[in-house]
């Protein structure tokens, strides 16, 4: 420890700290603007200049490590001058539009200028101009003469995102920070550079002139999107959401927001809202009131109880609906007499039931400490944007290995140790070469079916990454999760886990997945999701669920709904208007209070931030109802905090240890089963970022960026040659009973025969699962 003085106060710190990080520390504010605390110094904005004793002239506080009994003046004349200095010349070229700048009230050269800046300026020439850039729909950087090249945001690109996207060209007052030519923004986090731009020349396209920062109020929320559970700050004008901003949270999400949290508020307001109860009536579609159209569901499962059992009722939730509305979902189906309610809408293996309950399997602040991941089935940096993060960052600042299995070679942004690329039907088989490897280099006896396997260099590589860290983990992710032989997936990794004596957990899909177990919305002893569709019901209960986009084999579950005498659709947006017979308006999470559980077991609640739009009614007040009005037992909530408090088992959630809860760890012994034929096609598909759950799907801003655009039919190389088809060619994919005809893509990093094609898209919603054989043909 070093100890320094600032400003007649004393500190330690720890030596290497910089001034200004030292400052801090004593409370004392340094004037400055490049300067960021997790993103790397390049001291060139010069407005933390200061005094220090001995120094021929004025120092850079963030630049300027601390030296023992070194004493610093952040206040004094010199120090005062020097940056009143910096700030003169910075505001030479300004444009000084505060009056029409979205960043006005929130900026930081405002902030600073009326302490350290001249009530007139000495120059007269000229002020430079700097042509407006186009960065695509997210972003806004037609004010470019406000900018004072801090290059936060072309560092953050680097460092955080993974990707150089802006750049700085020329020199002296021709510098400009800009795009490559003809590119757009297009990284999943780019939204950050507005939160990083300490003036207005990067800023939010969507928000630019809709409102002035102090017209609007501000409410803590929790993002429904990924398993990260982001911590929000919604801000409102007029009883409408106008912007969502990152709510600092270092044990979460740090202080930033993937471009889905970020943008996806605009689908909020979408053209498809439901705002009135609607039935269907002779096949036309009557508004309705609260009370007839929950008399109406009420009335039709009695019947279909009666006349067709119990088990003939099922219930579908989305993993992103809020515990207490799982919660009610569940006590619903059960007090009816059914236990067919799922939530893993999305899961083709159910063979872990009642032996796992999938989270994380460490904190995720953890993640940034770990030194050797092995992540198997993922496409890791759109399912995981923030976690992708923070191990890109371990990996380049800490010299962390990655290594990946999985079925394509996507950019993850990451330099990645070791890659086994196989098609999806030979996971489990490439996993036990990585078992095999293990095996050898421990000098242990394989499991039994795995003691003759030869492992691949690739497979030696991870194993031998994975035996040589300190702090390891094995992550399933997505796809794996979903997978056909996913439960003969997880025993493997298992295996894996603990003979390298890592932690063992799961990328999780949702903002509730891990809270859908909390909440018991799965069956102990009857059907699963996909046995619902399978073998079809009578009566399907939809909670945020559009089956066509949300679920493993959209084909099936159409033909299942389309057959059922009754489908109740609980939804904010108007959707299934072919086959449901009852919609019923609920409130988004931005409208009503819920609670999610993140992939580290984390409750987190949080309250509305507007009022329900029109009619719209709170989820868990519905389902309260219709539980009154079905004459079950335990439906007198009177708040949320009810239901939330019954289900955690405490009132406080800082109270809450959910971690006790949740298991990773299932008596298996791992298993070689023979998948897939030889040479056979086989599809794998990615859920793309911006088409994961409802609201993203309806954001405009989301839906104009690449990662929205309308999927292709991936295939090799090899295999285009073979068929003689060529980039952009239109080709009919056919799987099992449907068939959609897109535009093929060429990957020279795909293996031959896999076909890669996204679901929950409106072209793929007549295909079947998201693995499985497929065929290609041209149009």
């Amino acid at each position: 420890m070093v100890e320094i003085e600032i400003d007649g106060k004393k500190v330690e710190v720890q030596e290497g700290t910089m001034v200004l990080e030292a400052a801090n520390k004593v409370g004392t504010y340094i004037p400055h603007f490049c300067y960021h605390k997790k993103l790397s110094i390049a001291a060139n904005c010069r407005m933390c200049l200061v005094e220090v004793e001995k120094a021929p002239k004025p120092l850079p506080a963030c630049a300027t490590p601390v030296t023992p009994g070194m004493i610093v003046r952040s206040h004094s004349d010199k120090a005062i001058n020097a940056q009143k200095g910096v700030m003169e010349f910075l505001l030479i070229n300004h444009p000084l539009d505060c009056p029409i700048c979205d960043q006005g009230g929130e900026c930081q050269l405002q902030d600073l200028a009326v302490g350290y800046g001249g009530s007139s300026s000495r120059y007269e020439e000229e002020k430079r101009v700097v042509v407006p850039k186009d960065p695509g729909p997210l972003i806004s950087m037609k004010e470019m003469s406000r900018c004072i090249h801090c290059t936060r945001c072309v560092r953050f690109g680097q460092e955080v995102a993974g990707v150089m996207e802006l750049g700085m060209l020329g020199r002296g007052e021709h510098s400009e920070i800009t795009t490559f030519v003809g590119k757009t923004v297009s990284s999943e986090l780019s939204g950050n550079m507005i939160d990083l731009c300490p003036v207005g020349a990067i800023l939010s396209k969507p928000f630019r002139y809709k409102a002035r920062t102090w017209e609007l109020s501000r409410r803590k929320s929790v993002s429904p999107h990924d398993g990260l559970g982001s911590n929000l700050q919604v801000q409102v004008k007029g009883g409408k959401v106008m912007r969502v901003l990152p709510l600092e949270n270092e044990d979460v999400n740090e202080c930033w927001l993937t471009d889905k949290d970020r943008f996806a508020y605009e689908g909020l307001d979408s053209a498809d809202r439901l705002t009135k109860p609607m039935i269907k009536q002779g096949g036309e579609w009557q508004e309705t009131e609260w009370q007839t159209a929950l008399e109406y569901v009420a009335h039709g499962l009695r019947n279909i109880r009666h006349e067709h059992g119990a088990d003939a009722v099922a219930a579908l939730a989305a993993p992103y609906s809020t515990l207490e509305e799982l919660t009610l979902l569940q006590k619903i189906v059960r007090g009816l007499g059914s236990e067919n309610i799922d939530f893993r809408l999305r899961q083709s293996d159910f063979a872990l039931d009642g032996k796992v309950t999938p989270w994380l399997g460490m904190p995720i602040a953890e993640i940034s400490q770990l030194n050797r991941v092995f992540v198997i089935g993922s496409f890791f940096r759109k399912d995981q944007p923030l976690l992708a993060a923070r191990i890109r960052q371990s990996v380049i600042k800490r010299d962390a290995q990655l290594n990946v299995l999985h079925a394509t070679d996507d950019d993850l942004a990451i330099p990645v140790a070791n890659k086994i690329i196989r098609a999806p039907s030979t996971w489990l088989a490439a996993l036990g070469e990585v078992v095999a490897a293990v095996a050898q280099a421990k000098n242990i006896g394989a499991p039994a079916g795995f003691e003759n396997i030869q492992p691949s260099a690739e497979a030696k590589g991870t194993a031998a990454s994975l035996l040589s860290g300190e702090s390891k983990a094995v992550f399933l992710g997505n796809a794996a999760a979903q997978h056909p032989q996913a439960s003969e997936l997880h025993a493997a990794a298992q295996w894996i886990a603990q003979t390298t004596a890592a932690k063992f957990g799961y990328l999780t899909e949702a903002a509730n997945t891990v809270g859908g177990y909390i909440a018991k919305a799965l069956p102990s002893n009857g059907a699963n999701a996909l046995q619902f569709f399978d073998q079809p019901r009578k009566a399907y209960l939809l909670l945020n669920a559009e089956p066509e986009f949300d679920c493993f084999d959209p084909l099936v579950a159409r033909a299942a709904l389309e057959q059922a005498e009754m489908v109740v659709a609980l939804s904010p947006y108007k959707h299934a208007l072919d086959y449901a017979d009852v919609l019923l308006p609920i409130a988004p999470f931005t409208e009503t209070a819920g609670t999610f559980v993140n992939c580290e077991g984390r409750a987190q609640s949080f309250n509305g931030t507007v009022k329900p739009l029109g009619d719209a009614r709170p989820g868990w007040k519905v389902l309260r109802v219709l539980g009154n009005l079905l004459e079950l037992q335990g439906f007198d909530y009177e708040a949320s905090e009810a239901i939330r408090n019954e289900v955690l088992g405490a009132a406080n959630l800082a109270d809450v240890n959910l971690q006790s809860r949740l298991n990773n760890f299932a008596d298996l012994q791992p298993q070689m089963v023979q998948g897939g034929g030889a040479g056979q096609l086989e599809r794998i598909a990615d859920v793309p970022i911006y088409f994961s759950d409802a609201i993203a799907r309806r954001s405009p801003p989301l839906q104009m960026t690449p990662d929205a655009a309308a999927p292709k039919a991936w295939i090799s190389p090899v295999l285009a040659r073979q068929m003689d088809i060529s980039d952009g060619m239109q080709v009919r994919v056919t799987q099992g009973q449907g068939s959609a005809v897109v535009a093929a893509g060429i990957d020279p990093k795909l293996p031959e025969t896999v076909v890669r094609l996204a679901t929950s898209h409106e072209s793929t919603k007549s295909l079947g699962g998201m693995f499985g054989a497929v065929s290609v043909e041209k149009v």
